[in-house]
Formats: structure tokens, C-alpha cells, sequence
């Protein structure tokens, strides 16, 4: 692959991969500002990336420029590097990748990406993802998401994150997660849904949540306060705004009705659900030894 270039090999075993993209599945950089902080705190280090010249066309995805301190002009390209980073109670480390969606080629991209992963001895895929929702601010992260393998499934059923029924357009996350189940990993993804209405990025609250999650799902030891901290002041100054604002304040006041009423039903036992338990426990006590009244 001429397009991988390798800086340096990771001396860690590297069971786990994390996968997030900016851009179009990262709504207000929620996804990206939360595996920011994971690399910052976990001292990630950068050991290969991804050239993007067969992958992007750049009138579409365009290079930005910069000045250096000494007044000198940098171009920036679309950057897809891997990292890695230790947990600090044990010899093992992540796999952290942060890319760019491409233009071109995607199965050849995504393909690199999954091969890797494979190469360093990843068994498990984690995909973090931020879109925008019709949700209101003012009521817990809702969360989506989909696993591979039932106890990963189970896992993201046991935090409340339901699996999600999309059909239609998707973007390379979804390339990703196919190439890399076709190389026998596991793959989950999770998405934080992001209220649609509110532009200010980085959403630390949905940040905060995805990472909070992830932290579980990789058995990572993180103090989270910094970040639950940068949520807390980004709730404040969101609840400033909504309050300046009638028309936005009366919408949101809109969305927490329909909100409570999904979770609402969704709380509701299924009918047939009620049945089955109450036959598995008629069939239990059937088994169960007469109780000695005498004694």
C-alpha cells in the first residue's frame, strides 16, 4: 500500500481500535473533540497515516493554509493518522484512528484502514460518530448504536443505547465497518444524536457522553471531570441563548414533549413480553418443592 506511510512500529499490543471521522459524521465535533481529549490525556502517539492524495478531490475537500510564527505560509491537508495510546495499568494500549472522510476510492480506503488494524494484532472495532437530530438540549445524550457480535449488542443495550434502524445514504464509517468485519474483527459504532439547532461546537455534552461510554466499553481508566466541567458551561451558555430567544425557546419546549413521549411509550412492556415472564415463572414455581407449612 503506497499510500500507508509508516513512521515507526508500536512496541504495545494493540487490541482495540478506535475509529472517528470529522466532518459530516461528527455533528458540532462531538465525536472528534472527545477522542481529542482521550489523546491528550492517554499521551496518544502518531505511528502512520494515510496519504490523501489518491482520496480526496481537493476542490471538494479543500487544504486550508496557515502562517508559522516566522510569517512563513503552511498548506494543511486532509489528515487521516494513526495513534496509539497506553493504558497506564497495564502494557497493552488503542489503536486510535482520526480521519477524513474521502472523496474517492472508499473500499480502498476503508480496506487500508481495517488492514492495519489486522497487521497490529486489533481484535475489536469501536467507531464514535455525532449527527444532528431533532432533539431537545435539555434532556439526556440520546445515544444510537450497532454491534457485530451479540455481547457487544448486549453491552449497548445494557447502557440504554438502542440499536438504530437507518436505511439510505451512509458514509465511510459504514465502509469501514464492512472491511473490517470481512477481516474477521468485531465492530461497534455509536453515535451521540446532537440537538440540530444548536451551532456552537465543540458540543462537550455529547462529547462527554460518548467518551463516557467508550471509557466502558474499552475498560479505559480516565478522570472525566475536565470535560463533564466544559459541559456543564456549555449547557449554561446554550440555556442563555435558548432564553433570549422566544421562537427557539417555544420549539425546544416543542421537542421535550415529543421526546417524553417516545421514551414514554418506548418504557411501556410489550404485551406479549409481560405473557412470557409470567408463564417462566408459573413453570418456576410448578418446579419448586411444597414450602413445609409445620415447621
Amino acid at each position: 500500500m503506497e499510500h500507508l506511510i509508516i513512521h515507526e512500529t508500536p512496541d504495545k499490543k494493540l487490541k482495540h481500535m478506535v475509529v472517528v471521522f470529522s466532518g459530516w459524521a461528527d455533528a458540532a465535533e462531538g465525536a472528534t473533540s472527545a477522542i481529542k481529549f482521550l489523546q491528550r490525556k492517554l499521551k496518544s502517539k502518531k505511528f502512520a497515516e494515510i496519504d490523501p492524495e489518491e482520496f480526496y478531490d481537493f476542490s471538494q475537500t479543500r487544504p486550508y493554509t496557515s502562517r508559522t510564527r516566522d510569517g512563513k505560509r503552511r498548506i494543511h491537508w486532509p489528515a487521516n493518522e494513526f495513534s496509539y495510546l497506553t493504558d497506564p495499568r497495564a502494557h497493552s494500549g488503542v489503536m486510535v484512528f482520526v480521519g477524513v472522510e474521502p472523496n474517492l476510492k472508499w473500499r480502498t480506503f476503508a480496506k487500508t484502514v481495517a488492514t492495519v488494524a489486522k497487521d497490529h494484532g486489533v481484535e475489536s472495532v469501536v467507531h464514535i460518530g455525532a449527527l444532528l437530530d431533532a432533539v431537545p438540549h435539555t434532556r439526556p445524550v440520546k445515544l444510537s448504536g450497532t454491534a457485530s457480535e451479540s455481547s457487544l449488542s448486549e453491552f449497548l443495550e445494557g447502557q440504554g443505547i438502542r440499536s438504530s434502524n437507518y436505511q439510505g445514504p451512509t458514509g465511510i464509517s459504514s465502509a469501514v465497518m464492512a472491511a473490517c468485519i470481512e477481516e474477521g474483527l468485531e465492530y461497534t459504532s455509536i453515535w451521540g444524536h446532537t440537538s440540530h439547532y444548536l451551532q456552537a461546537a465543540p458540543n462537550h455534552r455529547v462529547g462527554s457522553t460518548l467518551l463516557e461510554i467508550l471509557l466502558k466499553l474499552l475498560n479505559l481508566p480516565l478522570d472525566l471531570a475536565e470535560l463533564k466541567s466544559a459541559a456543564g458551561v456549555f449547557n449554561v451558555e446554550v440555556e442563555k441563548a435558548v432564553a433570549k430567544d422566544d421562537q427557539i425557546a417555544s420549539y425546544v419546549t416543542k421537542l421535550e414533549g415529543q421526546y417524553d413521549e417516545a421514551v414514554a411509550a418506548i418504557e411501556i412492556p410489550d404485551p406479549a413480553e409481560l405473557v412470557r415472564d409470567l408463564e417462566k415463572f408459573l413453570r418456576g414455581e410448578q418446579r419448586r418443592p411444597p414450602t413445609d407449612l409445620s415447621s
